[in-house]
């Protein structure tokens, strides 16, 4: 019996060979619905090591029956393990295909929301190029969970094209989706931590025309910000990022913008309150 929860074992490994095996035999002997069966019954499971590896298992298969229709057919399946197990499949089985995973991902993205968001992280990381084409053509769609998507992950690429990122979150920074800003507030806080010269300057260009609305989702960000700043692990905040944040909290105190002005005091008021509450440690 595998598991219902946690990482997997080598006893469960076994046992899933085996059953993929069965399932393989049942293909070449052109009993799909066994197969199908047999699918069903090991996705049909909370836990998601054991939907990820029958999935990548799967993806292996090589004979004639028609995997790629049954998989296909599984993401419309009302059981979510079951939906899970068949993105996994396409995953696995198209890594050298990232258009491919991205086509199957337009059809997940809403019903195995956690699967999609873990495959758009790697795929930031592993085809950056391939993400960087078809993720503004997500961020314009009238789905606010297809627009929130469209980000995730997208840290990967903040210390080689921070430019990249913070254009394309400049497109949705007024976005009335909650979901939307969580996203943005995420992925802007990760690209000032290793690019804060960049952040703040868009920050600042972001901050001089922005309404009520727009400068309470910058200062979410940069509230974070400005505590990572007053953290006391050195390893935590680097000394450029330190250097620039506090030199860029200075200049903002000064601005001749209202907006800018106003947020430079109140980053300026949390470094100071968290620098006191620091010392008294």
């Amino acid at each position: 019996m595998i598991k219902e929860v946690g990482r997997l074992n080598i006893d469960d490994y076994k046992i899933l060979d085996a059953q993929v095996e069965k399932i393989f035999r049942n293909l070449d002997k052109k009993n799909p619905e066994l197969a199908i069966k047999q699918i069903m019954e090991l996705g049909n499971t909370a836990n998601y090591f054991v939907r990820e590896e029958l999935g990548k298992r799967l993806a292996v298969y090589t004979g004639k029956g028609n995997l790629d229709k049954i998989c296909g057919d599984l993401l419309e399946d009302f059981i979510y393990g079951v939906r899970a197990t068949g993105l996994f499949y396409f995953y696995y089985k198209y890594q050298d295909s990232p258009e491919h995973i991205i086509k199957t991902l337009e059809k997940t993205f809403e019903t195995v929301p956690w699967e999609s968001e873990t495959i758009c992280f790697e795929l930031w990381k592993s085809f950056p190029d391939a993400m960087r084409e078809h993720m503004p053509l997500w961020a314009e769609s009238p789905n606010e969970k297809k627009r929130a998507i469209s980000m995730h992950g997208m840290e990967n690429i903040a210390a080689k094209n921070p430019q990249f990122v913070l254009m394309f979150i400049g497109k949705l920074l007024d976005d009335d989706s909650e979901e939307v800003q969580k996203k943005i507030s995420h992925i802007l806080t990760q690209v000032g931590r290793v690019r804060p010269i960049q952040t703040y300057t868009n920050v600042r260009r972001w901050l001089v025309d922005a309404d009520e609305a727009r400068f309470h989702t910058i200062w979410q960000t940069l509230r974070k910000l400005a505590n990572i700043f007053t953290q006391k692990s050195k390893r935590e905040r680097g000394g450029d990022f330190m250097s620039i944040t506090q030199r860029t909290v200075l200049e903002w105190k000064k601005d001749s913008n209202p907006n800018v002005q106003n947020m430079g005091n109140k980053l300026g008021s949390v470094v100071r309150m968290r620098n006191k509450a620091n010392a008294k440690k």
